[in-house]
């Protein structure tokens, strides 16, 4: 079908990223591509690999046999089999809405009721004004195997081999068929616990959860969707600490999201300051295989017996959280009690885990599907206001909607079936709210924008639950519902308080749906349908994108709009960004939409590079206060350091350094701040690294080249000193040390991205080469010669303009070494002092030691606690979002896979490790 064609019966394209995703994800497909033909659109394996496969759209040219040429949407042509094709039956959305409504209309009880829903269901979703989950798209009306839920909850794995052996074959089976799963590992006996049975001890509660993280891995690269695993574990569990921290130890659990169930006791024990009980129930109680869940409460009420493994004081757990989540983003928080107290299911079916993103908290074999109002969608521009009437309707047929799925879907386990079935929970959310506020001019996270969340989300709340009533008066409620104790649930009551009018419909006619509403993040559908994702402010307003022409610069729609209207103006600034806000800003807006949001939200709050330790601390507690049911950060740049120690120490063992502490002459404990604490420790690590492994590479290159590099080798000395260049480049801000020997550089330390990133491994590789490169051999001036091979070097996008452009990690290498030879190339290492020049804002001054030299005289140590010429917290305010740390995108190569909503998102191609 021609374009013309499509245009004249009314059919949209998509274009670019979004069509991709459409195609990729969502379009139903024929079953194999065998019947492909010229003039077809097809989607073309360019990239063979399990984990990260490269698609792109384009047409079929001509076909010989099982060989085909396809003219791809970037112009180019090429050739490629049958077998790396797939061949979409569903070109366009319209398509995709029409199977949509069909199906989930035709659970309504009579022929009259399916064509009246098909119509308003086809309504709400022309357009995009509602966005189904991705498993909704996916499978409903187009395969039997699909389940259209997103979120599940295993019940916790019963405490012995085959009872953790059955929770692994059922989380295997619902991720094999596109289910996120959150399991809470509390009912598992804390390491070194007796096993009766085999007359040896346990491994550990955290052990078995990396056992779940591994095979989540597998189901990963064993399709095309990635399995997505949480982890969860309660407060009083012995191995809480175990838990806290198995994400700084590499390997052990890389698959899975971590969260610690936190209880309102726990918090009061922090507050005052008081001592934590670590407990678990005795293995040898009568009836402790049948009877234990992982519901402490339960088993207390039983009388039976709990063993105390220890006591510790509460806020050294906490802290423990606190600096965990500051190094790594995790563990999360789930409050967990409050969490129950809040639900409307608090009566019959206790909260005990959340789904891999943490929006949705679920009992044992819980499930709930998701679908997402567009916000953007309702903006009336000739009132400049929201479109509330429109909204209403759109929020009342969607509760519909999600109720049909519930008898729509298949359901591999009974268990399911029969949860899902007595207590009908739905999640109806939201996306392109950013959009939406960009439109009425109100800037994200200000005060004025926390009464419009007011609002508009209790306008929301108040639709939707006056919807699920009048489905109730027609089909009836949910099994489980019992109006007495519903209606006392936190939730209800605050939300009956506001809105009296619920309680009398609830009263008069029931409701049909235990829970209705969820923010969950809408990463893969928000991005196309071309809006901001869920409750989140755009990451930018800046991507790169790449054509035949490379890669170029562009905005996000909405932003290139007024830039269209206002040439030569900057975005105002309601046009603001995550790392534009502040922590406390998105803690605020969570807050704010928590209110009206019977289940919970997926959130990050962003934090810049130079967040403390005591602000992430004092970030979670005022998410605690202000009543959130969770919470989670990313700490820009993000990685594991180590923590200077106190102590006065002999001097260890060479084996016995390689954790590289810092150790103070006077014994104190000194705290460095982010960046120092990252430079410290990689010019540490480097250096012992080094000076281990360069006679062994001499060796080896004298053996198999035929000459030694011994005597042109300049050895490093204990102690050099130099400087520390912070530039901005496309992969974020890079910290460059320069250290001298003898008056010239001699080594280089590059700081960049997160540890275990490509971007930290590439530019650590090219640290090493650099300093390898200065010391070895005399001929030449070397530092010149090294900037310009490295200057100038291209990658997928630049920063700056002018003078100041950086367009690569070894193009700022370069300019770091320039700024060195311009301050006085030759330092030395006899106490020299960093100039700093009008020019270099971004230059800290700072002392660089080898792993033998932890011993420091005062001034050396005051030296350690330099600070920034100008501190990052100012410039962090007026850092674009391009200026984040930003990682290689596995799919496309370029330098855009970002952290959003809790997950690793490639803003130029689409690519999720989450979806």
């Amino acid at each position: 079908m021609d374009l013309f064609l499509e245009e004249l019966i009314g059919l949209r394209r998509l274009e670019g990223l979004s069509e991709k995703i459409f195609l990729d994800r969502y379009a139903r497909k024929h079953v194999d591509a065998t019947k492909v033909k010229s003039g077809d659109t097809v989607l073309v394996l360019m990239k063979d690999d399990a984990k990260f496969p490269v698609k792109e759209v384009g047409v079929v040219v001509e076909r010989k046999q099982d060989e085909v040429e396809v003219r791809l949407h970037n112009g180019e042509t090429i050739s490629t089999s049958i077998q790396k094709l797939m061949h979409p039956i569903e070109r366009h959305p319209e398509e995709m809405w029409d199977r949509l409504a069909t199906a989930i209309a035709s659970v309504e009880p009579t022929l009259a009721k399916t064509a009246q829903w098909e119509r308003k269901f086809r309504y709400i979703l022309d357009d995009w004004k509602l966005v189904p989950g991705g498993r909704i798209m996916a499978g409903a009306g187009a395969s039997e195997e699909l389940t259209l839920f997103n979120c599940y909850v295993v019940p916790s794995p019963v405490d012995s081999r085959g009872g953790i052996m059955k929770t692994l074959s059922d989380m295997t089976e619902i991720m094999a068929r596109g289910g996120g799963v959150g399991i809470n590992i509390s009912s598992l006996r804390p390491r070194r616990a007796n096993v009766v049975g085999v007359n040896g001890s346990s491994s550990g509660a955290v052990s078995w959860g990396g056992l779940f993280s591994y095979t989540t891995g597998l189901i990963e690269q064993g399709g095309s969707r990635r399995g997505a695993l949480m982890l969860m574990m309660n407060d009083w569990h012995p191995d809480i600490m175990d838990f806290i921290t198995v994400k700084q130890k590499n390997g052990e659990v890389t698959n899975a999201n971590l969260s610690v169930c936190v209880s309102d006791a726990f918090m009061e024990a922090v507050k005052r300051d008081g001592d934590w009980e670590l407990v678990f129930p005795d293995t040898k109680e009568q009836g402790y295989d049948d009877i234990w869940t992982g519901d402490l409460e339960a088993w207390k009420r039983l009388g039976k017996r709990v063993i105390t493994y220890g006591k510790v004081r509460a806020r050294d757990i906490w802290q423990n959280i606190i600096e965990s989540a500051w190094k790594s983003a995790e563990p999360g928080v789930v409050f967990m009690e409050r969490y129950n107290k809040l639900s409307n299911s608090w009566y019959f079916n206790p909260i005990v885990s959340t789904n891999p993103c943490g929006e949705q908290g679920l009992p044992g074999w819980g499930v709930c599907n998701l679908s997402a109002i567009n916000l953007s969608k309702f903006h009336d521009a000739s009132k400049k206001d929201v479109d509330w009437e429109e909204l209403g309707k759109v929020t009342r047929w969607s509760v519909r909607f999600l109720d049909n799925v519930i008898d729509k879907t298949p359901y591999h386990f009974a268990e399911n079936e029969a949860n899902q079935k007595n207590e009908r929970r739905i999640g109806l959310g939201t996306m392109g709210l950013a959009e939406l506020m960009i439109k009425l001019g109100i800037r994200y996270g200000s005060q004025e924008s926390l009464s419009f969340l007011d609002k508009l989300y209790g306008f929301i709340a108040k639709e939707a639950y006056l919807a699920s009533a009048q489905i109730a008066s027609e089909k009836g409620s949910f099994p489980a519902f019992d109006n007495e104790k519903y209606v006392q649930s936190g939730f209800m009551e605050s939300l009956l308080s506001a809105y009296p009018e619920i309680g009398k419909q609830i009263n008069k006619q029931g409701i049909r749906n235990v829970t209705v509403l969820t923010q969950a993040p809408t990463g893969s559908t928000g991005t196309m349908v071309g809006t901001s994702t869920g409750i989140e402010p755009y990451f930018a307003f800046e991507y790169f994108r790449q054509s035949r022409l490379g890669f170029d610069k562009q905005l996000v729609p909405i932003a290139q709009k007024w830039k269209d209207e206002h040439p030569g103006e900057e975005l105002p600034d309601y046009f603001v960004a995550a790392m534009g806000l502040s922590a406390e800003d998105h803690i605020r807006t969570q807050a704010a939409i928590q209110r009206w949001v019977d289940s919970s939200i997926s959130k990050t709050a962003n934090c810049p590079a130079d967040f403390t330790i005591e602000e992430t601390r004092q970030l979670y507690e005022l998410a605690y206060e202000l009543g959130c049911k969770g919470v989670t950060i990313y700490r820009d740049g993000s990685r594991d350091v180590q923590v200077l120690s106190t102590g006065s120490e002999e001097k260890k063992s060479d084996s016995d350094q390689q954790g590289n502490d810092i150790l103070l002459e006077d014994g104190s404990a000194e705290e460095a701040s982010i960046e120092q604490a990252s430079i410290e420790q990689a010019s540490i690590e480097q250096a012992s690294m080094e000076e281990v492994s360069v006679p062994s590479l001499i060796s080896v290159i004298s053996d198999s080249s035929g000459f030694s590099l011994d005597k042109q080798y300049k050895r490093r000395p204990n102690v050099l000193r130099g400087a520390t260049y912070r530039l901005n480049t496309p992969f974020g801000m890079a910290y460059i040390t320069i250290n001298d020997l003898n008056g010239t550089p001699a080594e280089v330390f590059l700081n960049v991205g997160k540890a275990g990133s490509d971007v930290f491994a590439m530019a650590e590789a090219l640290g090493r080469v650099c300093s390898l490169f200065l010391r070895y051999g005399e001929h030449g001036n070397k530092v010149q010669l090294l900037i310009k091979h490295l200057k100038g070097i291209g990658g997928s996008g630049a920063t700056g303009f002018g003078a100041n452009r950086v367009d690569s990690i070894a193009d700022a290498v370069a300019k770091a070494l320039e700024l060195h030879k311009e301050n006085g190339e030759g330092l030395g290492t006899e106490g020299a002092t960093h100039r700093k020049s009008e020019s270099e804002p971004e230059q800290i001054e700072l002392q660089l030691m080898s792993k033998d030299s932890y011993q420091l005289s005062e001034e050396q140590a005051a030296s350690i606690k330099v600070s920034l010429v100008q501190s990052d917290k100012e410039q962090a305010a007026g850092f674009s979002s391009l200026e984040t740390e930003r990682d290689l995108c596995p799919a496309c190569g370029s330098a855009s896979l970002v952290n959003m909503e809790g997950c690793k998102q490639c803003i130029g191609c689409g690519f999720s490790k989450c979806t």
